[in-house]
């Protein structure tokens, strides 16, 4: 099972041109956000994310004592550096990078587990290899936060079978980054079709999930 998680403004933005993003949703978003990561196996963010935001990618909910979902960086040439959070807490909580090359022994040692899978397109990880992958090492839960392309591309492959939505009530505009990156659609009947089964007031913000079609 793959549920996508979007974060953005009104008109589906997820920063502003500059790479603004902290934070477009308002705080009970994000305790709702966390509550979800901790309902999968594991949480799965492209390179660019990972590289921008630094982020830990745990479960920060207050009194939450449970185990942390896995963290998955989609990191075709293991660009990940030794210091960043997710690496340097690896040997705290499982850490994966999914990659194109041979596995990093730098970051082995430091306790990444390096999957490799073969390449598509201009060197990216094949996602349905991805899925099966992660599927194989008793991640079936996936939980995708992000960025804009990573987000497109499971939905181009018709891997998305949940969307978390939450949405502020900002507009930031068309140069600000989307929350979806392009899905080459020629026709509305080739789009992704999803059912929507709930809506929900957080604070000012709306989180709206849906299902897949």
């Amino acid at each position: 099972m793959v549920t996508l998680k979007l974060a953005t403004s009104l008109d589906g933005r997820i920063a502003t041109a500059a790479g603004e993003s902290r934070w477009i949703t308002g705080e009970a978003a994000r305790e709702q956000a966390h509550r979800l990561r901790a309902e999968h196996d594991a949480v799965l963010v492209g390179v660019e994310t990972a590289l921008a935001d630094d982020p830990e990618l745990t479960v920060r909910t207050p009194g939450w004592n449970g185990p942390q979902p896995a963290r998955v960086v989609l990191d075709s040439r293991q660009r990940l550096s030794p210091d960043c959070k997710l690496v340097r807490t690896a040997r705290d909580t499982p850490t994966y990078i999914v990659a194109t090359t041979e596995p990093d022994p730098v970051l082995v040692d430091l306790g990444v587990r390096v999957l490799q899978v073969r390449a598509v397109g201009e060197d990216r990880p094949e996602l349905k290899t991805v899925v099966q992958t992660l599927a194989a090492e008793g991640l079936e839960r996936l939980f995708v936060e992000g960025g804009g392309q990573v987000a497109a591309s499971f939905l181009r492959c018709g891997l998305v079978d949940r969307l978390e939505w939450f949405r502020a009530p900002i507009v930031i505009g068309g140069e600000g980054r989307p929350g979806v990156g392009a899905l080459a659609i020629a026709g509305l009947a080739d789009a992704p079709h999803f059912r929507r089964t709930e809506v929900s007031q957080l604070g000012d913000d709306l989180w709206e999930r849906y299902e897949r079609i």
